[in-house]
């Protein structure tokens, strides 16, 4: 039997995956954006009212969720483009799949601190 998943592709195929997640996950908030600041023309009243809505605890989760997202659709395109231009890129596009997942693991922990910071003050209190 082979290695990997039904798609047979192992780290490749996962990279390929998670990128178009994370561009449709990026896009669907950008979407998201657009109409909500659009609403400003509409009803300010209930553009106010959206806007509060982002300052609870889930949203400031959520907003760390769309960072990783950035981040790591960012990082995995620039393996992307080393894999297409760089002649030696095919050969070792595992080890470049594997850096981009260490420096984004590495940089999301770095940034969670103050995501955790943020989310406990409006859950406690300051």
């Amino acid at each position: 039997m082979p290695a990997g998943t039904l798609y047979r592709g192992r780290e490749g195929m996962w990279s390929w995956v998670a990128h178009r997640v994370t561009g449709v996950l990026i896009f669907f908030f950008l979407f998201v954006h657009v109409l909500d600041t659009a609403l400003v023309r509409v009803s300010p009243e209930a553009y106010d009212e959206v806007v509060a809505t982002y300052k609870t605890p889930i949203v400031a989760l959520l907003e760390y969720g769309l960072v990783a997202a950035i981040l790591f659709h960012a990082l995995n395109g620039l393996r992307v483009i080393a894999v297409d231009f760089w002649s030696k890129g095919p050969r070792y596009q595992k080890q470049m799949l594997w850096t981009v997942v260490g420096i984004w693991v590495v940089l999301m922990a770095f940034s969670l601190y103050p995501v955790l910071g943020h989310a406990a003050r409006e859950l406690f209190g300051s």
